[in-house]
């Protein structure tokens, strides 16, 4: 029998899920520009450290990312409503049937908000990053990118992403939904910005509307699985931790999972998690910690503004500490982000590359979070 690493004392015993093993998984946002050979290599470390899930974006990337030389992708959608282009899908349904062999599966985010503030697709475009969210032809023509997204048929199964549960853990419908009030872009990703706590309402700039929002499209990528349990639907991460977890998420029951995008070290805390924790367990619904990360800088963590970098014994301790303050509320995490080669380390920089420094520290981490027992059971979702 597997001995696991006890929960945080104050979850109630009668809302544990004991013996429920807890996992690690990572972000890659252009996992489908990667190379095959890039594949193997990022496939083969993640599966070394016991990773379990991937999750991907489908937004086009046109130039090297974190120094890895991509396969340049457009889009799924560009100037004009069903203006598909299935290049990303298409490159995405042999990562998955790569990570198939490691014993991964891909979290999908159907859009990103990265795409919708930059103008890159018409939603940006014609609606904004607030009119997005309320109007009536946005939300229709969204629900059609999740329906033309879960019919699309991948050739190494035959089936459609909506069947294709041993490839696909979940689906969200985006990264870090109306979150640019509290948050600062730089090279193609949102982080957190410093500011103080404050009620997630305060930090929301409609978190009425984002609440219908996501539970209406969670309703809608519900409806396109037909019934089929074998995939989870989760939320796409806030800012933070706060806003992340709106109260409104709880009495959604389209949402099978609430993702946590946390930066300061704060939010990584144990006793600031397993309130949360005893939340989703008495509403029926589980917690990722689905983005953090550990600065390679010496600067605060949920800025990492270029500096002096840490030492790297500095950064290895900060990586495995944070994940067991994690992994000890019972909740799974996903690293931002493993690369399939060494960050060059030019930019804000949470990222790790296989091999490379503060790697082994990582993996380390990854592999001691299967020692932890989970809140929530997730191994009817992992391979």
């Amino acid at each position: 029998m597997r001995l696991f690493k006890p929960l945080f004392a104050s979850l109630a015993i009668a809302h544990s899920v004991l013996g429920a093993q807890s996992f690690a998984g990572s972000n890659l946002y252009f996992a489908a520009g990667l190379t095959s050979e890039q594949q193997d290599t990022l496939f083969n470390g993640l599966e070394s450290a016991g990773v379990k899930a991937l999750r991907v974006w489908l937004d086009g990337q046109s130039n090297e990312q974190k120094g890895t030389k991509i396969n340049t992708f457009p889009g799924l959608e560009s100037d004009s409503p069903g203006d598909w282009d299935d290049t990303v899908l298409n490159r995405l349904d042999d990562v998955m049937y790569n990570a198939h062999k490691h014993g991964i599966k891909l979290l999908v985010s159907i859009h990103s908000y990265n795409a919708l503030s930059s103008d890159a697709d018409f939603y940006g475009k014609w609606y904004g990053t607030g009119d997005f969210y309320t109007n009536g032809d946005a939300m229709q023509y969204f629900k059609n990118r999740i329906a033309h997204v879960m019919a699309h048929v991948n050739p190494h199964n035959g089936k459609t992403w909506a069947e294709s549960s041993e490839y696909i853990f979940g689906f969200e419908a985006q990264n870090e939904a109306m979150h640019d009030n509290v948050s600062v872009h730089f090279h193609g990703k949102y982080i957190t910005s410093a500011v103080p706590l404050k009620a997630d309402e305060e930090l929301q700039g409609n978190p009425t509307a984002l609440a219908t929002w996501q539970c209406s499209m969670a309703e809608a990528i519900k409806n396109n699985l037909n019934g089929s349990t074998g995939i989870l639907v989760t939320t796409g991460g806030g800012a933070y931790l706060a806003t992340s977890l709106l109260d409104s998420y709880f009495s959604c029951k389209a949402l099978d999972v609430l993702a946590i995008h946390a930066y300061g070290t704060g939010d990584f805390a144990t006793d600031a998690l397993t309130p949360y924790v005893s939340k989703a367990q008495k509403s029926g619904q589980k917690l990722i910690m689905e983005e953090w990360g550990a600065c390679y800088f010496d600067s605060e963590n949920n800025r990492c503004s270029i500096s002096d970098p840490l030492s790297s014994g500095t950064r290895d301790n900060n990586i495995k500490s944070w994940a067991d303050s994690i992994s000890a509320a019972g909740i799974p995490w996903f690293y931002w982000q493993v690369l399939p080669n060494e960050d060059p380390h030019s930019d804000w920089d949470y990222e790790i590359g296989i091999g490379g420094v503060n790697w082994d520290a990582l993996k380390d981490a990854a592999a001691n979070t299967a020692s932890y027992e989970s809140a929530f059971d997730f191994s009817e979702w992992l391979l």
